[in-house]
């Protein structure tokens, strides 16, 4: 039976319903007919036709009673055969449609059941009946046999839905599973991409808040400054537009032909960015243990974007006036340590604007397989240490099983 059929079929099961019981109707008042002989059939016919005709109209409510419309059909099968009729497949076809229904509806255990109790009605039907015209043998063995057909077929087609089934549902997970990664993916991509505006956006705007308050400061005190001060404010502006165009620009297509080809940003940039924050008036001393070994893209711009963002806010919350930043390769691990001489010694609460970017710092750090820790120091100020791998190829991959274990 093709695909399409078995749906047309499905669509309209009243139809279908009824038009097999017609069929089956058709088929008992014809096996009854031939089982009995010719001189006695007007007769005896009249019982065969009440009996087939009960079966067949049981049988429409097979889809929600499977186990009633057997008990039914075979009450009037062995009825039948009680009253003399030979149970020829014919005859007995109500009660293997039905039994075929039982079959695929149902479960095992039902089935096993069942069909012993109609196997020994059967066999004490053609016992009691017992036509001397047909053997005894084939009294018994026939009719067990036109149940077992229809068993086994009707499991047959249990376990062949029930395969479909399994197949489909195997599908729908397949493709539920396929949908939350997608989703899983695009959710880790915005994180990223919010991590990237955090940074470039808070750093440069809180340095052109320190430079222009300073500005304001000078500017009735020491005019002569004040150029040298917006100059530098420009610059800073001038930076973070440039920084957050190519950051934006990680949203544009694979295809698109003017993407930016700029690098990302490394710890090669950190004059770049201590100078910034000297005219912020924040003074960055910069220290380097160890031979500084080449770092992947990934784990450069993470290590750049920490200490960007550790600087970041120190401007904003520590009033310090001085920085230290210090790199220390040791063995395969690079240690990020970032403190200042701000005066505030660990307060109740943290300053305010402060966790989400120690937040996102620490994301940074897990992301390449490493690990973040910051808090005040009991000498006073603020202290940001971070231990990255060196070989943050590695590192990646393990961070990348660990996510989609």
């Amino acid at each position: 039976m093709s695909i399409d059929l078995e749906r047309h079929l499905e669509r309209h099961p009243r139809a279908v319903d009824l038009a097999a019981s017609a069929v089956l109707f058709g088929f008992a008042v014809l096996g009854s007919t031939l089982s009995i002989p010719a001189h006695d059939r007007p007769e005896q016919l009249t019982p065969a036709v009440l009996l087939a005709a009960v079966s067949c109209v049981a049988l429409l409510w097979h889809r929600s009673h499977p186990r009633t419309v057997v008990i039914v059909t075979t009450v009037c099968a062995t009825t039948a055969g009680g009253l003399g009729y030979m149970l020829n497949p014919l005859l007995m076809a109500p009660v293997m449609a039905a039994i075929y229904w039982l079959a695929a509806l149902t479960d095992r255990r039902t089935v096993r059941v069942y069909l012993l109790v109609i196997v020994v009605l059967l066999m004490l039907t053609a016992a009691v009946s017992d036509r001397a015209d047909y053997p005894l043998v084939l009294q018994t063995l026939a009719p067990t046999i036109w149940v077992l057909l229809p068993t086994a077929t009707g499991v047959s087609t249990r376990l062949r839905r029930a395969y479909l089934d399994a197949v489909q549902a195997r599908a729908d997970h397949a493709e539920r599973s396929r949908e939350e990664e997608a989703r899983l993916r695009v959710a880790e991509e915005r994180m990223r991409i919010a991590r990237e505006l955090h940074d470039v956006v808070a750093h440069h705007m809180a340095l052109a808040n320190a430079q222009a308050g300073t500005a304001a400061h000078l500017a009735r005190s020491h005019p002569d400054q004040v150029q040298k001060i917006l100059d530098d404010l420009a610059g800073t502006t001038s930076s973070a537009l440039r920084e957050l165009k190519a950051t934006v620009g990680l949203l544009r297509q694979a295809n698109d032909s003017d993407a930016s080809l700029e690098p990302a940003p490394g710890l090669a940039r950190l004059p770049e960015l201590t100078a910034a924050c000297q005219t912020a008036g924040i003074k960055v001393t910069v220290t380097t243990e160890g031979t500084p070994q080449p770092l992947s893209p990934g784990v450069d711009l993470t290590a750049f974007r920490i200490v960007q963002e550790a600087l970041t806010n120190v401007a904003k919350h520590a009033s310090a006036k001085a920085a230290y930043v210090q790199l220390a390769y040791v063995r395969d691990r690079l240690t990020l340590t970032v403190t200042d001489n701000g005066t505030a010694t660990a307060p109740a609460a943290p300053a305010a604007g402060r966790g989400f970017g120690l937040v996102g710092m620490r994301e940074r750090a897990q992301s390449v397989g490493g690990d973040l820790q910051a808090g005040h120091r009991p000498q006073g100020g603020f202290e940001v240490t971070t231990t990255l791998p060196l070989y943050p190829q590695a590192a990646e991959d393990t961070a990348q099983k660990e996510r989609t274990a």
